[in-house]
């Protein structure tokens, strides 16, 4: 029988709360601890179950409702006793009001007393999509309080809350005792039921209606079972805002600071920013504190995080350490901001007190400090870029004073939407200004044009004609100051123009071959630029210059605009590419021809100097998500020796894989120049599954060159310079990890030694 129960008005969100108070227990991205609550030890009595009870699933045949006030009801049987006015449904019970739905095997109503009572399989949804399950429900008749015993909790994300007994009061207070709450898996992945990861143990769970927050008594994180940490105080939003309190702490140990432990304080500001204090404190160092500012605007959002300090510096040259203490520290920001759909703002700033803090703190392990900022407008045909930048040097040779500071960069793009002659234009204006406390100024504008002619020819050609032209003005002052003589450049005003034409022919193959497919492509490049004055420019951004397969059929083969690669040359190439389902291997390799004898603008060792460039080549292997194997080569014209030989390959599956590197610059060079000495390393990291959630680290990195290779260097052509070696757990909801590192080289006060570190995340709950 079912029908439709008029009864006094009573809202269906406390009648779900009474049931399934626990609900609250999900939405909070981050735990607080405060000690605004008792935290005296509390007998624990019984176990709750975080399991899901057996129970059938049913059909709905209590009816839809169309008022608040209507609670649709259904049952086997109903039997009413007008003596003792009690109400008795029984066999399949269902009830529902404003989309909530409710079963048991027993329902009792007592009009006198105003109790209701649902017993044996309470099941109750909501329409967010949680269901409750208890043995037996205690209502009053008004659905505003009542007591549920053996309460279960499962969130529509997964997460479970269990409590022994759960009490919801007249205020709309809720009261649960011995309770547990868990995101994690409490089934295998055969269905067998298994202990989580972690949960959150608690005597006493109290949600405070009026304060909107949840608080705990004797509350504890227990890790496979154990109970491992204990969180006195605990309290957090009964909301899906973060609250503010203490975060997990991080743990580490090594040579530089001795041991080390750091607890983040969370500390919510407003819905849209947030700000999180770490004191880092040292057995062997002072200590530190760290701060994290984050804030999300209408337009956009940005962070600002630092680091501060006071203590003794050691400094890079090895000398004494310095008696007189100091203030040491870093600070870094970032930001973007979106004005309209075509204007933004990006930025970013780096500065650290001196060279050696963030190796000394393992914050980075950059040599090099930059602040940039940009404000875009990027149009459908059109583009303006105004940037600028500024580094701050680490290294140990360098001096602060030669390092350029850039402002403004001023680029700007204009694309003609038709077609001129049949090809696409396009106008560059372009304008920097670099200086330097203690170096060389320098000004730039330019203004260019570059027209592209795409077509296919009958035979399946592909072939691209090009034509450029470009005029240049440079200033530069205190050119003496720039070590290298053909950088320099002559002081004062420079002029020059630049034009150049371009034809770029591809001839695709493409057949079967091993049950797959390859393409063979010939490629053919005539490039023609009348005699250019580039030595009397000078040359801030196209230093550092080596060939290989990318740049190799460039227009302009240096990696910037104040040089200009001049002459007549052809260049000459294959590319091959064979695929079949699952497998894939890509290769090119190609060289060049000056058809001039002028000397060369290229230094000497990067494949350029003579009229015949070395060979240089990439090839790809790639077997589906297991292998992926890249391999760049140069090769000396003249006896095939290998200038540039690098491997980079990663093999193996997402739990068990190995990287490995190898990179080897013979450039043969006499005269060293900026960033162009020889070198070489190897590079091998990898992780293994070694059981399920369960995996072994390490990665290692090894510098093998000589002082043949390059005078300047210490190395023995084995020289270890870092490695680290450790274990992780992760599943579902949480990740374990011990990490053991060791550096072989001092650099100021970070010393060279072993450094240990321990991590653990809860997922799921915002730590």
């Amino acid at each position: 029988m079912s029908w439709t129960l008029f009864h006094r008005a009573a809202r269906a969100r406390p009648f779900w709360l009474a049931t399934a108070s626990g609900a609250a227990l999900a939405a909070c991205p981050v735990l607080a601890q405060t000690n605004d609550e008792s935290t005296q030890s509390v007998e624990v009595t019984g176990q709750p179950n975080l399991q899901t009870p057996d129970v059938a699933p049913t059909t709905t045949d209590a009816p839809a409702v169309q008022a608040e006030d209507q609670i649709g009801f259904a049952a086997d049987a109903m039997n009413y006793d007008s003596d003792t006015e009690v109400v008795i449904a029984e066999g399949n019970v269902q009830m529902n009001r404003e989309a909530i739905e409710m079963r048991s095997d027993k329902v009792t109503w007592d009009r006198k007393t105003g109790k209701v009572f649902a017993e044996g399989n309470v099941v109750i949804k909501n329409p967010e999509g949680d269901t409750a399950y208890g043995d037996k429900i205690e209502l009053t008749d008004s659905l505003r309080d009542g007591v549920v015993e053996n309460l279960l909790v499962v969130l529509d994300n997964g997460s479970r809350l269990a409590a022994i007994k759960g009490t919801r009061f007249d205020n709309g207070n809720i009261e649960l005792e011995n309770a547990a709450y868990t995101p994690c898996p409490v089934e295998d992945d055969e269905g067998c039921p298994k202990n989580p990861s972690w949960q959150i143990r608690a005597v006493k769970v109290v949600y405070d209606r009026a304060k909107n927050k949840i608080r705990y008594k004797g509350a504890r994180v227990e890790i496979f079972g154990l109970p491992l940490i204990p969180l006195p105080g605990l309290s957090h939003p009964a909301n899906q805002q973060a609250g503010s309190g203490l975060l997990v702490p991080e743990i580490r140990l090594d040579r530089s600071n001795g041991f080390e432990i750091a607890v983040p304080y969370y500390l919510r500001l407003a819905p849209d920013r947030d700000i999180t204090i770490t004191p880092h404190v040292f057995t062997s160092a002072a200590p530190m504190i760290e701060g994290e500012f984050r804030a999300l605007t209408d337009i956009g959002s940005f962070r600002i995080n630092g680091y501060a300090t006071y203590g003794s510096l050691v400094p890079l040259t090895g000398e004494d350490p310095d008696s007189q203490k100091r203030f040491r520290g870093y600070l870094e920001s970032a930001g973007k901001f979106q004005f309209d759909p075509r204007w933004s703002l990006t930025y970013s700033g780096r500065i650290a007190t001196d060279r050696t803090f963030m190796r000394r703190y393992d914050i980075s392990r950059d040599d090099r400090l930059r602040s940039t900022f940009e404000l875009e407008r990027i149009g459908g045909n059109s583009y303006l870029s105004i940037a600028g930048w500024a580094t701050q040097t680490l290294r140990r040779n360098d001096e602060q004073g030669q390092q350029p500071i850039a402002l403004p960069i001023i680029d700007y793009r204009q694309r003609f939407a038709d077609p001129i002659l049949g090809g696409q234009l396009e106008l560059q204006l372009n304008t920097l200004a670099i200086g330097r406390t203690q170096g060389q100024d320098t000004q730039r504008a330019f203004a260019g044009a570059r027209w592209d002619l795409r077509g296919l020819t009958g035979l399946g050609q592909e072939v691209t004609l090009t034509a450029l032209v470009r005029g240049d003005v440079y200033h530069s002052d205190e050119n003496l100051l720039t070590a290298i003589p053909g950088y320099r450049g002559k002081s004062g005003w420079q002029a020059r123009g630049i034009a150049a034409i371009a034809a770029d022919m591809r001839w695709p193959f493409v057949g079967e071959f091993a049950g797959g497919t390859q393409t063979l492509t010939p490629r053919v490049q005539i490039v023609a630029t009348p005699p250019i004055e580039n030595i009397d420019i000078p040359n801030e951004d196209s230093r550092a210059f080596d060939l290989e397969d990318s740049n190799l059929f460039a227009i302009n083969r240096f990696n910037g605009h104040d040089r200009f690669e001049d002459g007549a040359r052809i260049t000459y190439g294959v590319e091959w590419n064979y695929s079949r389902p699952g497998f894939n291997i890509s290769s090119v390799v190609g060289q060049s021809y000056r058809l001039s004898d002028k000397p060369s603008l290229f230094p000497d060792g990067t494949g350029l100097t003579d009229r015949t460039s070395d060979i240089v080549g990439r090839t790809t292997v790639a077997y589906k998500d297991f292998l992926r194997l890249t391999h760049r080569y140069r090769l000396d014209k003249d006896n095939l020796a290998i200038r540039r030989n690098e491997f980079d390959a990663t093999i193996g599956s997402r739990s068990t894989y190995a990287v490995l590197g190898y990179s080897r610059l013979n450039r043969d060079i006499l005269l060293l120049g900026e960033d162009l000495q020889d070198r070489e390393e190897a590079r091998v990291g990898g992780r293994v599954a070694v059981a399920k959630s369960w995996s072994i680290f390490g990665s290692a990195i090894v510098d093998l060159t000589q002082q043949s290779d390059d005078p300047l260097s210490d190395a023995d052509g084995f020289e270890p310079i870092r490695h680290r070696l450790g274990v992780a757990y992760d599943d579902e909801c949480l990740s374990i990890a011990l990490t053991w590192r060791r550096d072989y080289a001092d650099t100021g006060d970070a010393r060279r030694g072993n450094s240990f570190s321990f991590r653990i995340a809860f997922r799921n709950l915002g730590f």
